[in-house]
């Protein structure tokens, strides 16, 4: 079975609407804007200073960049260039110095709210970010929504598929990834024989992996085969930021780390440069699959809005 056809239709955007892209670091925000040239779309990009690693992929791209702690100067700009949407991709690893924060009127009025959001964890400040920019007439939409051939397929979506053990494992680290992330702590577990044995920390899926690397040799791991790396949203996150992903780096580090596959929820999670993961996933003999997304519970919002 292979990647299953997302969405064709995607956001539609009315005339004279125009898309921004806050972009960090990774390969997500050059996918959402080059994804977005292909449907018509040209962005301006507002490169988060310090954080793109890939810079030089927006040279063709009319673009300004604001370091985090000029965060009140993002509202006016959005203004004189028209923006219109806005898209929040890629990975930002620092939090702005709130003792360096240029203070502006309209950033004054919310400094109370980010630093509540800032002590309530990233997902917090994500949701006040997003709330802030709404009141002041700019749509937030996420990167799945613009581009959503980059969201995962459900099903298998590799050659390989999970044998009877990896479905054990892949319901024990969904578990596992499903509580740190109602703690706000991260996105991805990793069981080995039907248990949870390493999850998510600030280091990131990367270093998880790398972690899960090193523990092979643990006395209690050694000789254990297999394993499966499972990533989903948290329970309540906004979906228009932050969905959990994966690329060829994560198949190359689970391959390192002597797993079987990787897991995400389907709908709810990006598979970047996507066609090369899946290859990569196929040539190393891995699985990558797409989960149902769980429902929610206790009335909680399914789009975490």
């Amino acid at each position: 079975m292979t990647r299953a056809e997302p969405a064709k239709a995607g956001l539609v955007l009315a005339p004279g609407s125009r898309v921004g892209i806050i972009a960090g670091g990774g390969s997500l925000p050059v996918e959402v804007a080059d994804g977005l040239v292909k449907h018509g779309c040209v962005p301006f990009i507002i490169i988060a200073a310090g954080e793109v690693d890939r810079e030089a992929d927006f040279a063709a791209y009319d673009q300004e960049k604001l370091a985090l702690e000029e965060i009140g100067l993002l509202f006016p700009l959005l203004k004189r260039r028209g923006i219109t949407h806005l898209v929040l991709a890629g990975e930002i690893k620092r939090r702005p110095r709130l003792s360096r924060i240029k203070l502006t009127l309209g950033l004054l009025a919310i400094i109370p709210a980010v630093v509540r959001a800032l002590r309530r964890g990233d997902d917090g400040l994500l949701k006040m970010l997003t709330q802030a920019l709404e009141k002041r007439g700019v749509k937030v939409v996420g990167a799945h929504e613009v581009v959503p051939e980059l969201t995962a397929g459900e099903g298998s979506l590799t050659t390989a598929e999970p044998n009877q053990s990896d479905w054990r494992d892949i319901e024990a680290a969904r578990k596992a990834a499903k509580a740190i992330g109602a703690l706000d702590i991260g996105q991805a577990a990793i069981a080995i024989g039907g248990r949870a044995v390493a999850l998510e920390g600030i280091e990131g899926t990367a270093g998880l992996l790398d972690r899960m690397r090193e523990l092979r040799g643990h006395g209690r791991l050694a000789g254990k085969a297999r394993g499966v790396l499972v990533k989903c949203a948290k329970p309540g996150q906004e979906l228009r930021a932050d969905l959990p992903t994966i690329g060829p780096q994560t198949v190359e580090a689970a391959h390192a780390a002597g797993l079987a596959g990787i897991a995400v929820e389907a709908g709810r999670s990006l598979i970047l440069e996507g066609p090369e993961t899946l290859a990569r996933a196929n040539a190393l003999g891995l699985f990558v699959i797409g989960l149902p997304a769980m429902q929610p519970a206790n009335g909680e919002p399914a789009n975490g809005r």
